[in-house]
């Protein structure tokens, strides 16, 4: 099993990437002083974190016996990782430095909505419900 081993930790690694940009994101939706750099590294943290959860995620299941690229839990999550990626494009130009307050603030509701999704996906990816 050492492939599922490796697939696996390299899946949850990638969500946890995913996860450090939520939670600078919550610091910036929380009034947090903006920076371009920090932002940078958790958009690209971001990429490389979707990628590599839709990718590890999908070869899961096509490595495991159990489980097909059909199946209803993981066509959702894949469904779910869409909208949160949706509502991150809306939350990235909001936080640049000098974005004004109106920008600001619909990031902010963009980021809280991606937030929701991610939640979701977690508990969709748990749970596996019709597994």
């Amino acid at each position: 099993m050492p492939v599922y081993n490796t697939l696996l930790f390299l899946h949850v690694l990638s969500a946890f990437a995913l996860m450090v940009t939520v939670v600078v994101f919550s610091a910036f939706a929380l009034g947090a002083v903006r920076n371009a750099r920090v932002l940078l590294v958790s958009n690209v943290l971001w990429g490389i974190g979707g990628l590599g959860t839709l990718v590890f995620g999908i070869w899961l299941a096509i490595y495991l016996k159990a489980y097909h690229v059909w199946d209803g839990w993981i066509i959702t999550a894949i469904v779910l990782w869409v909208v949160a990626n949706a509502f991150g494009g809306g939350a990235q130009a909001g936080f640049a430095e000098g974005a004004d307050e109106a920008k600001a603030s619909k990031a902010a509701l963009m980021h809280w909505l991606r937030s929701l999704t991610v939640i979701a996906l977690l508990v969709v990816m748990i749970y596996k419900p019709g597994a």
